[in-house]
């Protein structure tokens, strides 16, 4: 499996490359940076490897205990971390949960102290209708950084398998000649 380090090497020589294919297929500049930051934010804060103590993990500092529980639930590397669209849904959906919990709480607490109005339908709708398609090319980001990541230990676990399992060249013995006595 590759370090940290390598993960962040082959996100960070990567990421022109997803700048330049959104471009082109899409377009679209702000779609295009959406994605691009998506992918970044993936490959180096918000990837498969927040399941175990990772430099992914400790990246998030003193909010790093967030993702206690989620490491609790999951076992690493399993498909819930490291699957395909499932993974990232599992944590963007784990990370939504909390920053909405946040957020009512948050609220809840300011209407009390100033007293305003909030429609949460009204905010979600307005939100859903003015930002769906930011939201898919921010998951899309989020999704091809988690990819680059799981395809990297896809690749590096099956060499390693493949390397054990192959046969070792056997090395030409060296002939003992006989030696003179004196």
């Amino acid at each position: 499996m590759p370090t940290g380090r390598t993960h962040d090497r082959i996100t960070l020589w990567t990421l022109p490359w997803i700048v330049g294919l959104t471009l082109l297929f899409t377009r679209n500049t702000k779609l295009s940076l959406i994605i691009a930051g998506g992918f970044l934010f993936s490959g180096l804060m918000f990837g498969p490897d927040l399941d175990i103590y990772s430099i992914q993990f400790k990246r998030w500092g003193k909010l790093s205990f967030i993702w206690l529980p989620y490491q609790k639930m999951l076992r690493h590397r399993s498909l819930f971390s490291h699957g395909p669209i499932i993974g990232t849904t599992l944590r963007v959906i784990y990370f939504l949960s909390l920053l909405t919990f946040l957020g009512i709480l948050i609220l809840g607490v300011s209407q009390l102290v100033w007293g305003f109005d909030w429609n949460w339908q009204e905010f979600t709708l307005k939100l859903i209708k003015g930002y769906g398609g930011e939201a898919i090319a921010l998951f899309l980001g989020l999704e091809l950084g988690a990819l680059s990541h799981s395809l990297s230990d896809w690749i590096v676990s099956a060499s390693k398998r493949y390397q054990k399992t192959s046969p070792k060249p056997k090395r030409p013995t060296k002939r003992k000649t006989p030696q003179r006595r004196k």
